[in-house]
């Protein structure tokens, strides 16, 4: 019997993730998306090698559940990712009707409560966590700006 994961060790799954993008030198932001306590989803952004402003690890994980499912809906599914959403990714999970969005480390420069500020930008149904292993999150963030400069 396979035990299911707890939030930590879904999110080392998302850091994983990030570290694709790490060494693809992408923004190291990862996601995935969990049903069941099952990974049906994995993303992480794509930005530079898709030359696509869309390609958040966000939106290419919800599509990849999309397409798993054959369903436009994830009102049962989790998506865990390192870094805050940013306005666009939040109104895809808006239009998801996801059930539950993890996330790391808070984005002060794009995440979407910048915008937003304190008004809700999910689904009214969908739960928020926040914070989860956001050290690890936001340090591999920074190491990546680190060497831009």
């Amino acid at each position: 019997m396979v035990l299911p994961l707890n939030d930590e060790q879904y999110m080392r799954l998302a850091l994983k993730e990030a570290m694709n993008a790490y060494h693809d030198d992408e923004v190291p932001i990862g996601a995935i998306v969990v049903l069941n306590n099952k990974i049906i989803a994995r993303g992480y952004n794509q930005t530079e090698r898709l030359k696509d402003a869309t390609a958040h690890a966000e939106m290419i994980a919800l599509t990849s559940a999309f397409n798993y499912l054959g369903a436009k809906y994830l009102p049962d599914a989790c998506l865990y990712v390192t870094i805050e959403p940013c306005l666009m990714c939040s109104g895809a999970l808006y239009w998801s009707k996801i059930g539950r969005v993890v996330f790391g480390a808070a984005d002060e420069k794009n995440g979407y409560k910048r915008i937003t500020k304190e008004n809700w930008p999910f689904h009214p149904k969908t739960e928020l966590v926040t914070g989860v292993l956001e050290e690890e999150c936001a340090a591999l963030m920074k190491s990546f700006f680190k060497s831009k400069r």
